[in-house]
Order: structure tokens, then sequence, then C-alpha cells
């Protein structure tokens, strides 16, 4: 029987058996035991299933990397230190030196950097887009070796909505898959798989966890992008790996073949695994994941609709709202609401948006977002400060915009904060 996200939320990835724990167990191990050398070589061939390094996988971890697979109705999942390891290692499981990929420009600012500027040092050069780029402008950005179309489901922190279709249809045109962060929208209020997306990203420290507790990400593969028929684009995938006795993962795991790849080669060989302790407090909020997302949304709306009515208030964009230039999009692709995150300006500019975030009482100036509590910041102060003026016009953060996530506070309280920082203006 398939069950809803709400029930997958508590039951997903593990079922305790008789006498067995409840609560997804913590293996707190950085190895496991074996009875024989022979059973323990099986492993190190990727002949038998099986712990032998916390490096690589722990039980922990796999369980609820299963329950956010099953969230995203996908094939195969991975968990990862961070959502910047599971931005990376996507990316790098298909490109390697001299290979090329398309990004979204509206990105998170860490991620553009990460793609921009440090990836680039590796060899491996990304052109960034904007949402809004036609098909036929989009066609012409591909390149004999471009090998992947990354995107976020709503960018952060403009929150506008990505054209999974549009960028979906191109990719697969071009034989690559589209990749996409789904960490604002989570498997909740959106399922990019269903739209043509091929693999998609997280950062679990978001409304995944949703209290500040852990930092991590989360891989899911959908399984749906045929590797083999595309063969010369990917050779890692579809060509022998001599660091695996000339394994070819395509060959050998089919569907499992693109997490397998990751996990066996990079994860084995840069490391970036989330603690078994993070993934336990991880699965412990994925169990009210469903009734979260719905209060952020109802909340964010009412919030939205109140600064919407304010004069100081220069602009909101939020996709729920009907006056939204996204409203279609959001309509189609999140249609139970997107997220808690609004972007706005109040009039005055630069200073203004300071001496107004200054004012608030409710709301956390932090970097966190999509929290339980009520969190903001001025990206052009804060995260996107090492972007030049031109960077941040090309992901369309104005200098004025302010990146507010709404909290599962008291909805009445936090419109009456906002009110009383507005008068201070």
């Amino acid at each position: 029987m398939k069950a809803s996200k709400e029930t997958i939320c508590l039951t997903g990835g593990y079922r305790p058996g008789q006498g067995e724990p409840r609560q997804v167990p913590i293996i707190q191990s950085t190895t496991f035991k074996y009875d024989t050398s022979d059973a323990m070589g099986k492993l190190f061939d990727l002949e038998a299933a099986g712990y032998f390094y916390t490096r690589l996988q722990n039980p922990t971890n796999d369980h609820v990397a299963q329950k956010i697979c099953d969230l995203e109705g996908g094939y195969a999942a991975m968990l990862t230190s961070s959502g910047q390891a599971a931005n990376f290692y996507a990316i790098f499981n298909i490109c390697e030196c001299g290979d090329h990929f398309i990004a979204s420009s509206s990105i998170y600012g860490g991620t553009y950097n990460l793609f921009g500027v440090t990836m680039k040092k590796m060899g491996i050069e990304c052109t960034f887009v904007d949402n809004d780029i036609t098909p036929e402008e989009l066609d012409k950005v591909f390149r004999p070796n471009t090998k992947a179309v990354f995107g976020e489901t709503i960018t952060n922190p403009t929150v506008s909505i990505f054209d999974i279709d549009k960028f979906a249809k191109a990719a697969h045109e071009h034989g690559v898959p589209l990749i996409m962060d789904n960490t604002f929208a989570t498997p909740i209020n959106c399922c990019p798989f269903e739209f043509g997306c091929d693999i998609v990203t997280h950062s679990t420290t978001k409304y995944m966890d949703g209290h500040s507790v852990g930092v991590g990400g989360c891989i899911v593969d959908s399984g749906n992008f045929d590797w083999m028929a595309h063969k010369e684009k990917f050779p890692g995938l579809t060509t022998p790996d001599e660091s695996y006795h000339g394994i070819v993962y395509a060959e050998k795991f089919g569907k499992a073949a693109y997490i397998t790849k990751a996990t066996s080669q990079l994860m084995r060989d840069f490391g970036s695994i989330q603690s078994p302790m993070n993934a336990f407090y991880l699965n412990v909020s994925l169990e009210s994941l469903a009734v979260r997302m719905a209060r952020h949304c109802s909340s964010a709306l009412k919030v939205a609709k109140f600064l919407e009515s304010q004069d100081k208030v220069a602009w909101v964009r939020y996709a729920d709202l009907e006056s939204s230039p996204d409203h279609a999009l959001q309509q189609k692709y999140c249609p139970k609401g997107t997220c808690g995150v609004i972007a706005f300006a109040v009039k005055g500019g630069r200073e203004a948006a300071i001496r107004f975030m200054d004012s608030l009482h409710f709301a956390f100036i932090e970097t966190h977002v999509a929290d339980a509590k009520t969190a903001l910041l001025h990206p052009a102060s804060h995260t996107h400060r090492q972007m030049s003026d031109e960077q941040l016009r090309e992901a369309g953060v104005e200098p004025d915009l302010i990146r507010f996530s709404v909290g599962l506070e008291d909805p009445g309280d936090i419109i009456a904060d906002l009110k009383q920082a507005l008068e201070k203006l």
C-alpha cells in the first residue's frame, strides 16, 4: 500500500522488527566487524552490501536517507555533511576537468561561489543563466562538453520559482540530467521528479531539520536518467573504474549507479559524511516536517499579505500571493504552498533596511533560514557580500532585499513586530 507523505515522515526508511528499537538507532561506531577476511574483501570489491567504515556509509544515515528518498519518490539516496557538500558531489559525480555545466544565476550565494569560483579552479566551467531565459536562448548555452543543468526549486534568497519543465526539456534534448536543489520547497510541497528532474539535493539543515540543531545534506537520484544511452558523455559511470577493479557502475548497478559511485568513490575520497548523531536528530525532525511546512506556508501568506498592504514597504516577492508574477508557476509546481520564506524591501534603500531589521524583537538576525524561529538577513550585507554588484544583479539580489523566514510563532505576533518596526522608519 502506498503511503502519503505525512505517513512517510513518520514511518519511512526504517521498519523495526520484533523487539527492535521503535526509533532509528544511533550506530555511533567508526568501524564494523566481520568474521572472515573474504567477507570483508567482498565489501571492498563492491560484491556484497554492508558496512565497513562510517566515512563511506553508516546504518543510521542510510535509514534516514531512505526516508528522504521515499518522500521524494526517488530510487536511491545518500546523506552528506552539508547541503554544500551535496551540491558539490551532485555535480562532481558526473563532471571532471574540462567539462561544463549550466546553472541558474539565482541560486544561493554559497553555491554560486562553489560553481563559479572553486569548481572553475578544478577545470570545470559553469555558465549561469537567468531563470526567465527563453528555450531558444537556453538551447544556445549548451556545449558538446555540457554535462548537467542545475537550479533551485525556490531560489534563495529571491524566492522565485524555477520552471522545471522548461529546463528539464532542454537538458534531456542535450542528453544531460537536470539536478535541482529542493531545500526550500521540501518534498512536502514539491517533488521535482514528477516534472522531469533527474537528481535532487537538499540542505537538510533547513526545513528538514527545522530547529537549528544539525548541519547536513542529502542527494536523491530518481533512477530515471539513462547513463548508458549517453555513454560518451559520462565516462565515470559508463567506463571501468580502475580504483574498483574495473567496475562499470552503470552496467553493474543499473538505477543505483549514480548514488553507488558517489558513495564508493566521492565519499571514499572526500569523506563528507553526516555524523550518525546528526542523522538521528534529522530523523526526529522529519517526523513533523509535513505539519511544520503547512504552518510555515499559512503564516507566511498572512505576513506577505500584511507587507503588501504597507506604504513603507517598497515591494514584496512571495509566489503564493495572487499578485506575484510567479503565481502560475507556484500553482503548477507547489500547489500546497511554497515555503515560509519571503523577500521584500522597505522604502529608503539599504540604510532603511538595516534600521528596520535592528528594530525587530521576535525575528533573529542570522545566517540561518527555514527554521522554527523567525529569522531574517540582508543578503547584500551578509550571505552575498562576497559578490560584486554585477553578480548581485545577475542573481536578482537587490541591495535593499530582505530575506524574511517566517517561523512557527503566532503569525499575529510576527505581524505586530513587523508593524512596530515599520513605524520607526
